[in-house]
């Protein structure tokens, strides 16, 4: 029984626009397993599937046929990499609820603001 839904993984790769030994390497898996995930031909794990949902920016519902939307359900955001989004995120947790819809407000507005070159 197949869990992962190779079609829709494959179409996640080729939407970033990336090799499959890329995604090997941006899954943290050996290019032979990523190779037997995407041909059907082996299940990953449920961690790897997150992790892969992960890399894709999609959903683990999506990559396993539960789901139409592609959209994800989650996003890491690693603080090394992005500071200034890790500070909002923790800020933003002990917002109350009119704060947060405050926030939310201003955050479309700006982005529906700003030029393209900056987004």
């Amino acid at each position: 029984m197949d869990i992962l839904d190779k079609e829709r993984l494959k179409e996640c790769r080729l939407k970033l626009g990336i090799t499959k030994q890329e995604a090997a390497k941006r899954v943290q898996i050996s290019q032979p397993a990523y190779l037997r995930y995407e041909a059907g031909s082996r299940n990953p794990s449920i961690q790897t599937i997150a992790k892969m949902a992960e890399v894709f920016s999609t959903s683990t519902d999506y990559l396993v046929g539960k789901s139409a939307d592609p959209t994800p359900n989650r996003i890491v955001v690693v603080q090394n990499e992005s500071p200034s989004l890790f500070f909002l995120i923790e800020t933003c947790k002990n917002l109350n609820a009119s704060q947060l819809t405050r926030l939310t407000a201003y955050a479309k507005a700006l982005s529906n603001a700003a030029p393209d070159s900056e987004k």
